[in-house]
């Protein structure tokens, strides 16, 4: 599950019952968390963005699919070497993709005490969808799990701590594996040494990240310093609507921080190794692919791989089109051809891994969802009758 980043949005679409998935990821996307004076004029500006962000990335996705991708390989023969994938070789790969969307629910169950595998399985696949539909989709994705978490009784600073754990987590191993990789294909003689100093800066970038999570929870002074910025923050629209009042979130802060280090010393190693496995599961699922349409370990090793992996993934990060669609497929073609790929192979070997793991998920997502709302109608009819 990627790191995410916004919270608030969810908190309204929480309020709107009855709405179709399309519309509550429309409310997460664009809604202005609730600030009367200024919904109606920032709306349409958050509209106009969705609107621009959606056709850029339909832009991206034609000049990839189109005429990049064309250009790469021949279609007639990325064809013929799909078609050459045998039943076994399409079933290993389908429990791949299947355990790999079982792996997301790894970090959540380690980083929220509380939450069952059911509620997992019906939050991850539902906001991994919802990540794969939008521009910006990670975001929206965190609207849609501070709704699914709320409905399943969990308090804010419960759903807020696990959010931030499993961001954070998120990210250290996003960084870590390119600078693993890195390292491999120096020691291995797969790159030359000119790598190095990268490695280098990248293991630097990589310890600042980590001191700076670290000098976060560090003190108890600290927190209620960035408690009070991030109110202070939160308050600028009411101040520029003329209103008064700024939220008390430093001792909330204060409150959190002893929460989180909690948290993480009973279970930071178990969420350590569940999000590696997160990851890896994703990585294994490329594999596969590639070995299965014959791209040998000869031609490109496991480690360029995982180096093609990891660096397409950071990239990706970037939200320029929904789930990286585009980007991802040209990106890690591009670099397994230049590490020594056939093109046709490698070109098939990326699509079979992006319909498994991107397309995959978003009917799986959408069954989840109407799970999801149909347990929601059925907790609210009692209180509805007993109301009338």
């Amino acid at each position: 599950m990627d790191a995410r980043s916004n919270i608030s949005s969810a908190s309204v679409a929480a309020s709107l019952p009855g709405r179709s998935l399309a519309k509550e990821v429309l409310v997460a996307h664009t809604d202005p968390v609730a600030q009367p004076g200024l919904a109606g004029r920032s709306s349409r500006p958050a509209r106009r963005r969705l609107v621009i962000q959606a056709l850029l990335a339909v832009a991206v996705v034609a000049v990839v699919y189109l005429v990049l991708l064309p250009k790469l390989a021949d279609v007639g023969e990325v064809w013929a070497t799909l078609r050459a994938m045998t039943w076994p070789e399409l079933v290993t790969l389908i429990g791949a993709a299947l355990w790999n969307l079982v792996s997301y629910l790894l970090p959540q169950l380690v980083a929220l005490p509380g939450l069952t595998p059911r509620q997992a399985a019906i939050e991850s696949h539902t906001s991994t969808a919802v990540g794969n539909l939008l521009p910006a989709g990670q975001a929206v994705g965190l609207g849609v799990t501070y709704r699914f978490y709320a409905s399943y009784g969990f308090a804010p600073a419960q759903i807020a701590r696990s959010l931030l754990i499993q961001g954070v987590w998120n990210n250290f191993v996003k960084l870590g594996m390119p600078i693993v990789a890195l390292g491999l294909l120096v020691l291995t003689g797969h790159a030359t040494g000119g790598l190095a100093p990268v490695a280098v800066v990248g293991v630097a970038v990589f310890g600042l990240a980590l001191a700076a999570f670290a000098l976060t929870l560090s003190s108890e002074r600290r927190a209620a310093r960035i408690g009070a910025a991030l109110a202070a923050a939160a308050s600028l629209p009411r101040r520029l609507a003329g209103r008064q009042g700024r939220p008390s979130w430093a001792e909330g802060a204060v409150r959190f921080r002893v929460d989180v280090i909690a948290l993480l010393r009973r279970r930071w190693h178990w969420l350590t190794l569940a999000t590696l496995v997160s990851h890896l599961s994703l990585f294994l699922v490329l594999l596969l692919a590639l070995r299965h349409v014959s791209v040998a370990e000869s031609q490109v090793s496991w480690i360029q791989v995982l180096a093609a992996f990891a660096f397409i993934r950071l990239l990706s990060a970037v939200p320029i089109t929904p789930g990286g669609l585009g980007v991802v497929e040209f990106g890690l073609a591009a670099v397994l051809v230049v590490a020594g790929g056939d093109k046709e192979e490698v070109v098939a070997a990326v699509l079979v891994f992006r319909v498994l793991t991107f397309l995959l998920p978003m009917p799986i997502g959408a069954l989840t969802y109407w799970l999801w709302r149909r347990a929601e109608g059925r907790r609210s009819t009692p209180a509805t009758r007993l109301s009338g």
